[in-house]
């Protein structure tokens, strides 16, 4: 048995736990990095970068057959899906090597591919090997959550794990999960030719604004997705190639099963009690600095440490916990200046609380929410993408919470996410000059709402104005 001392040891390759290792062994400390399945972790190999990749490919589908406003005639697509995956693994490829382990042992760090488990409160064994660290840090990620629905397990049915290796196009996809993921990979498949049916048991996209949860869910409908609310799934079953779902709100039959009904933290493999770190279903017990509360020398990060599961999140929790371990400095972790965004077409982006929470949190008249519709913007007129709109939260003369609902809305948010982080006053953004005509007008015109009452309906404005053009020369 081998037997390693490092400083900092990092528990799994993801997003977070790269960004933990590249940025410690580069400040000096000894670093060893375990993993014990892909680098990269799940948004490299069956996430982020696969989904958008298969978006991609269907997006240029849907363009042929959606010319007609363009003066470009319709054309029926010619669809190869086996090479719409040739492109997903493409992408996968490209931006392998930034996350390899040749890259990361040229940085200087130890890297094991073995899963690691803990065997006292300061080492783990990985193998034949025995890590003693002072600072070890959890970032094992989530996986797919697959409910124990009878008939499930003799059913053949893809995750997001394993869906992208699929080469053969689904004839009848059936989803269940009608959140993010799940719509986001219906419309992929529907533009790529399949038929999709997406089986919710509760509200489809429930946790985000309702108008704006609408919105996308009619377009997805408009192309031919059938989603179905309220029908809790009750039992799975197969006859030759059929595939039925008998639900609380009707019977459902396809050709493949796609499971989306959510995340569980990766804490099965670890032994966290021999390490005496707590632990729940949600993940690791931490505290505001993402620390173990129950064994000093441990951190969590990312999806594991129970919080929101971005692999954004994970990158960030990886700054704050590096501020902390390497240079001994304080560092509480934050959530309201975090974004998240669902890609579908139109995309939904959010950050902060929605109105409606919002207005629970403060009161509703502590809130002032000020909206601008994408029909008001000249490039989303001049691109024909005029569905969507945006509102702003605002409390304090601040934005506290933002939400999206149309083209480009991941990349709109980003404005956003920089004020609240900072703590800007609305002020800010409508200080921002916009280059015309861009969909980043729609941020400064929404800024410019919340000033409006204040410029062009206050009486004492306007008795300045009019002093001032009588007497002022």
């Amino acid at each position: 048995m081998e037997r390693i001392k490092t400083d900092v040891l990092v528990i799994g390759a993801g997003s977070g736990g790269l960004s933990v290792a590249a940025g410690a062994v580069q400040m000096g400390a000894k670093v060893v990095l375990l993993e014990g399945h892909k680098m990269g972790g799940d948004c490299l190999n069956f996430g982020c970068v696969p989904s958008k990749a298969l978006l991609s490919a269907a997006k240029q589908a849907h363009a042929m057959t959606t010319g007609a406003p363009y003066g470009v005639t319709p054309a029926k697509p010619k669809i190869d899906y086996a090479a719409a995956k040739d492109h997903v693994q493409k992408a996968i490829a490209t931006i392998e090597p930034h996350d390899s382990q040749e890259r990361f042992e040229g940085l200087g760090v130890h890297v094991i591919r073995e899963y690691g488990r803990f065997i006292s409160e300061k080492e783990v064994q990985a193998g034949d090997t025995v890590i003693e660290a002072r600072r070890i840090v959890i970032a094992t990620g989530s996986s797919p959550f697959v409910p124990p629905i009878p008939g499930l397990d003799g059913v053949e049915h893809f995750t997001n794990e394993n869906i992208f290796d699929l080469r053969e196009r689904p004839d009848h996809l059936l989803i269940i999960g009608g959140g993010p993921i799940g719509l986001e990979m219906a419309q992929a498949h529907i533009r790529l030719g399949s038929k999709v049916t997406v089986i919710e048991g509760m509200k489809a996209l429930g946790k985000d604004d309702p108008e704006a949860a609408a919105l996308v869910l009619d377009k997805l409908r408009a192309e031919g997705v059938e989603i179905v609310e309220g029908a809790l799934a009750e039992k799975i079953s197969k006859r030759g190639k059929v595939i039925t779902v008998e639900t609380s709100n009707g019977t459902f039959k396809g050709s493949h099963l796609l499971m989306a009904v959510g995340r569980k933290v990766n804490v099965d493999k670890l032994d966290l009690d021999k390490g005496g770190v707590g632990f729940d279903r949600t993940g690791v017990k931490v505290n505001a600095s993402l620390r173990s509360t129950s064994n000093k020398r441990v951190y969590a990060i990312g999806d594991v440490a129970g919080g929101l599961q971005f692999t954004h999140v994970a990158g960030y929790h990886a700054g704050v916990i590096i501020r902390s371990m390497l240079f001994g400095l304080p560092s509480k972790a934050r959530t309201d200046h975090i974004p998240w965004v669902t890609y579908t077409d139109p995309e939904l982006a959010q950050i902060g609380p929605t109105e409606a929470e919002a207005i629970k949190k403060h009161g509703k008249g502590a809130i002032t929410t000020v909206r601008f519709d994408y029909s008001g913007n000249d490039r989303a007129i001049a691109t024909g993408k005029t569905d969507g709109f945006i509102k702003v939260m605002v409390f304090d003369k601040k934005p506290i919470g933002v939400t999206i609902v149309g083209e480009n809305a991941g990349e709109l948010i980003g404005t956003w996410a920089l004020a609240i982080a900072n703590k800007l006053k609305m002020s800010a953004v409508t200080a921002m000059v916009a280059p015309y005509p861009t969909l980043g007008e729609i941020n400064k015109r929404a800024a410019g709402a919340y000033f409006t009452p204040q410029l062009f309906e206050n009486p004492t404005v306007k008795k300045v104005v009019g002093f001032v053009q009588r007497y002022i020369p």
